[in-house]
């Protein structure tokens, strides 16, 4: 990000506006949520769409021996892939420090909500239990990777179905998948809010992700709970700030638990 860049963005900032002309609380339009788009190699996948922001993510099911601590619940494995088709800043090779942040974000969201009913992923207490893996690939970069990249996870989830698994061999069919879905108890909803100069706002463009002087990722629950934070960005935040920001949290999560309906 160039300082002219910078400069350019924080004061469109500074008299409330925004490249786009969206308001500070708008998301980018159309926001989009595709199901079952991989199918054959996946036992649930989704797609979504922010704007020019894509992400898919894909979820496969495994039988496990659980953690030691949770001997009684299933797992949990989530991982980013940031690829250079998505983004030139993004290149080949070991996971970057934004590809772990992007996936830890997206499984503490999930984890710490209890969305999926862990304790009926056992199999055999302290022996075998089902492991849930999450993989998200975005697909093009356009900002806002991670309310976008958590949408695709929670939508693969939905559209996940167990494969048949033979008890007394312990092999499991993938060829054929049966119509039980992973048990859900909540719908959390990750949103980010920004913050350049003293403005407040969501879903950032590139050039406004790339200019923020500090974030707040959050997950909310439907009953309002919030279950998850990320804090970026070199700036401090007030706990003004920190209330402010989830209180919109709480709001544009109710909008975007919406899409799940249509």
């Amino acid at each position: 990000m160039t300082n002219i860049t910078h400069e350019h963005i924080s004061a469109l900032f500074k008299k409330g506006l925004r490249e786009d002309n969206r308001d500070l609380l708008s998301y980018r339009k159309p926001i989009t949520i595709e199901t079952g788009v991989s199918s054959r190699s996946a036992e649930g996948s989704a797609r979504v769409k922010i704007g020019d922001t894509e992400v898919v993510a894909g979820v496969k099911l495994g039988v496990d021996t659980p953690y030691p601590d949770t001997p009684d619940r299933g797992n949990l494995i989530v991982t980013a892939e940031l690829i250079p088709l998505s983004s030139s800043a993004f290149e080949s090779g070991p996971p970057s420090i934004e590809s772990i942040e992007l996936s830890r974000v997206v499984d503490r969201g999930l984890r710490e909500s209890e969305c999926v009913d862990f304790e009926k992923l056992c199999i055999t207490a302290g022996e075998k239990v089902w492991t849930v893996f999450v993989d998200i690939y975005p697909l093009n970069d356009d900002g806002n990777l991670f309310d976008a990249a958590f949408l695709a996870a929670l939508a693969a989830i939905k559209d996940a179905r167990f494969p048949s698994y033979n008890k007394k061999d312990g092999t499991l069919d993938y060829d054929n998948r049966t119509s039980t879905p992973l048990p859900l108890h909540c719908m959390p909803i990750s949103v980010t809010v920004i913050k350049i100069v003293d403005k407040i706002f969501v879903d950032p463009s590139m050039n406004e992700w790339n200019s923020h002087d500090a974030r707040l990722t959050v997950v909310t629950t439907e009953d309002g709970n919030v279950c998850a934070l990320q804090k970026g960005g070199e700036a401090p935040l007030t706990v003004d700030d920190v209330h402010q920001m989830i209180d919109i949290s709480l709001k544009k999560g109710a909008e975007l638990r919406k899409l799940f309906s249509k």
